[in-house]
């Protein structure tokens, strides 16, 4: 069914897409702790689906109580991912969010993480565009690159991971 993730070589991994839409650079996020790299290296995706999957087996890191954003551990590398819903999306207080997980959950590759209504986020003014964030970053990888263009959950890569030795 869904991949965890494609071992290209013992130290680099690709990591799926956890949206269906367009992945554009963080740099294009319209928040500066995101497009400034603060946060961590990723990429960003404005989706047009409004459901957020798991891009590989996992452990549930984090849910943060609003339901937007959600952290993810990767069993295989211990690499710990943040998917942060919309821009300023707090805001809305869990309205238009429904979380499929909680904290310590085991993940697999495909199972839905968050459903979430773009027309409420977009209606009450937020960007849609949701960063994919590899917080752990700079401990484990030594570098991390993010694809552009037209993606499908569960399909096309989005990310390519060079890991530390």
């Amino acid at each position: 069914m869904f991949e965890r993730f494609k071992k290209k070589s013992k130290k680099e991994v690709e990591v799926q897409s956890p949206l269906t839409g367009i992945a554009v650079p963080l740099s294009e996020v319209p928040d500066e702790a995101f497009a400034g790299g603060y946060m961590g290296q990723g990429v960003a995706i404005e989706p047009s689906e409004g459901r957020l999957i798991a891009p590989f087996d996992g452990t549930v890191a984090h849910v943060i109580n609003t339901k937007h954003a959600v952290m993810l551990e990767d069993n295989a590398t211990g690499l710990q991912y943040l998917f942060h819903i919309g821009i300023n999306t707090v805001g809305l207080k869990g309205k238009g969010f429904t979380s499929q997980v909680e904290v310590g959950d085991s993940v697999q590759a495909g199972q839905t993480l968050i459903e979430f209504d773009i027309d409420v986020i977009k209606a009450a003014g937020y960007p849609v565009v949701t960063p994919i964030i590899v917080t752990n970053a700079d401990e484990l990888a030594s570098s991390v690159e993010g694809q552009t263009g037209n993606v499908t959950a569960g399909r096309d890569f989005v990310l390519n991971i060079s890991l530390k030795p």
